[in-house]
């Protein structure tokens, strides 16, 4: 290498360090350092990490409210329609009567017929007056529920094409078939029992006392009603309002005394010494008349019609099923 070249290499090399002493802490130096911000942000993921996690997100006023929240707990009290609230309403010496009654299901309403309101004719009311269609429906039907098995004491509900023996009740009213039936087995006095002038039911009037006997009687003697006078009532019930009683119905209260402790006017209304001939009965007292069917030595009652019920169903040969009262 000559003298030249060596010089001049030299001198390039004294210049490089020149420039990098001369750049030491300068604005350049710092340009080609890593930036940290760069150095802090992370690497992108597909996820952002500063999101809030689901438990943190604040709540949206707009959204519904959680239902535990929004409503509190309703009180522990049973339904206004249930059995228990029902039982509730009814005096005391009433209950085991109405508690059977119900549990048999026998007041689903007729066919069409609803209360006013839309309300249920099923909607079992106990204190209140039950209605002469209503208690027909109930006679006939719990009638064939507790003879299910013996056909001989059971009735025929009527069809649509049998003739109307009242006026007020056509083939049209809800309680035609009970109403109608009663009256073809002769229960129901009508023209058809020779009482000329009975031509109208009155299926929405109230049901008194005296009409009650005169109807479920018959169905529990299967015999006809003994002769009677105002007199033998009297010394029978020691009612003191015994000439308030129709003369029809006479008959039917004196041989109700003869079923001893199982008089309807005894389990329906309790001890009196006034008959009261045209009260109004109440579905409660309705509900008791018809607890039981039979005399003073053969019957059935509800309590025990559930028995023969709660035995089918439990029996592996039994093909009756629980319901089907």
């Amino acid at each position: 290498m000559s003298a030249a070249l060596r010089l001049t290499t030299l001198m390039v090399s004294g210049l490089s360090l020149l420039l990098v002493a001369g750049c030491a802490g300068s604005s350049l130096e710092q340009s080609l350092e890593a930036d940290p911000q760069l150095q802090e942000r992370p690497v992108f993921t597909g996820e952002d990490p500063e999101a809030p996690s689901t438990a943190e997100v604040a709540p949206d006023p707009a959204a519904a409210p959680d239902s535990a929240e929004a409503s509190p707990p309703e009180p522990d009290t049973p339904p206004r329609g249930s059995t228990t609230a029902r039982l509730a309403e009814v005096p005391e010496d009433l209950r085991p009567y109405v508690r059977n009654w119900l549990a048999l299901g026998l007041v689903e309403p007729a066919a069409g017929q609803a209360a006013d309101g839309g309300a249920a004719a099923s909607d079992f009311q106990p204190n209140q007056p039950i209605t002469r269609g209503e208690f027909a429906h109930w006679l006939l039907t719990a009638n064939n529920a507790f003879y299910r098995d013996v056909p001989a004491k059971r009735m025929r509900p009527a069809t649509a094409g049998t003739a109307p023996a009242f006026q007020d009740v056509p083939a049209s009213h809800p309680y035609f078939a009970a109403i109608q039936g009663l009256a073809e087995a002769g229960i129901i006095p009508s023209a058809k029992t020779g009482n000329a002038t009975a031509v109208t039911f009155r299926p929405d009037a109230p049901l008194t006392r005296e009409t009650l006997v005169l109807w479920k009687v018959p169905l529990d003697l299967r015999a006809p009603l003994p002769t009677a006078s105002a007199e033998a009532v009297t010394t029978a019930w020691g009612f003191q309002d015994t000439a308030q009683v129709e003369p029809l119905a006479l008959r039917a209260v004196l041989a109700d005394h003869q079923n001893g402790d199982f008089a309807n006017i005894r389990r329906a209304f309790g001890y009196t010494t006034l008959f009261q001939p045209q009260k109004g009965v109440t579905q409660a007292e309705a509900a008791a008349a018809l607890w039981r069917f039979g005399n003073q030595t053969e019957g059935i009652s509800a309590e025990e019609l559930l028995g023969r019920s709660a035995g089918q169903s439990s029996s592996p040969e039994s093909t009756t099923p629980a319901n089907s009262l």
